[in-house]
């Protein structure tokens, strides 16, 4: 029976029949395994945007770019846009893994994929580069 509500409990089935949790041991497994993917996911995305900076080769720095302006992918030979653009896939695969595994309505899991995607975050992307744009942005309002 699939749940349509959030329901706390060690029987789950997550994203496949197959991959089915029924004791402590497998549950807990099956929630640190989300939890590691959840936590790559957000290593892949500072990866991507990290190496289409790189690819697009613009001379100008990101913080002079307005937030809205788009990016030159003239500058960027075939082989570097298509690797940014199968990371793109790949991180987007992983994210909607994520989504229907979060769709099983298990607690656990749900905690498991947030908390994840936050320590994710914390490790990879909470560097400050983010921040760095929004407040040398002169479009930005004080």
């Amino acid at each position: 029976m699939m749940h349509m509500t959030f329901y706390w409990g060690i029987k789950a089935t997550i994203l496949f029949d197959s991959w089915r949790t029924n004791s402590w041991t497998s549950y807990l497994l099956s929630l640190v395994a989300l939890f590691a993917v959840a936590a790559f996911y957000q290593y892949m995305e500072d990866l991507r945007l990290r190496f289409k900076f790189l690819a697009v080769g613009s001379k100008r720095s990101p913080i002079a770019v307005p937030l809205l302006a788009h990016a030159p992918f003239a500058v960027a030979g075939p082989p570097a846009r298509l690797a940014t653009a199968l990371l793109f896939g790949v991180n987007s695969a992983i994210g909607y893994l994520l989504m229907l595994a979060v769709m099983s309505f298990n607690a656990g899991v749900f905690i498991a994929v947030v908390v994840g995607l936050a320590v994710g975050y914390l490790l990879f992307r909470s560097g400050g580069e983010e921040d760095l744009v929004v407040v040398e942005n002169p479009c930005a309002c004080a």
